[in-house]
């Protein structure tokens, strides 16, 4: 109506603007974990995840696994796509991109085929990037 044609227009598939949950068709995040959450023990999802919460045990997401500032997961994470605000205790694999938002902390390994690390983020392991046909916990050897 006043020159603005953005009904037809998607939102660019960058890690920043998936924060909120959003994969890269657009498509809304199917499992939300709110702050003040706490799961004990493995966790499997096979849609997207947003984690406000916290996870202690292992985590397997088939998808998208998006990490909000209060989020904390103490166990090893693997997903197809990740956005990290919060902290981490464990190795952290991704299959495709991974990126670290400025008060992401992670202690672990790191394998993904490509990371983004923002001014602030911090890890304290070892990092591979490129091939994702290692895990990270193999990197230690």
């Amino acid at each position: 109506m006043f020159g603005s044609n953005t009904k037809d227009k998607k939102p660019a598939a960058t890690s920043a603007v998936m924060l909120n949950g959003t994969d890269k068709d657009g498509t809304a995040a199917t499992t939300v974990i709110a702050k003040g959450t706490v799961i004990e023990g493995k966790f499997a999802c096979a849609e997207n995840v947003r984690l406000d919460g916290s996870i202690h045990g292992e985590v397997k997401v088939e998808k998208r696994f998006v990490m909000g500032d209060t989020s904390f997961v103490k166990g090893n994470i693997n997903a197809r796509d990740a956005a990290i605000k919060g902290k981490i205790q464990g190795d952290v694999n991704v299959k495709e991109a991974l990126h670290l938002m400025e008060t992401a902390v992670i202690e672990g390994n790191i394998s993904a085929r490509t990371m983004i690390v923002e001014e602030g983020a911090r890890y304290n392991g070892s990092c591979k990037i490129g091939d994702t046909g290692t895990p990270a916990a193999a990197a230690k050897s």
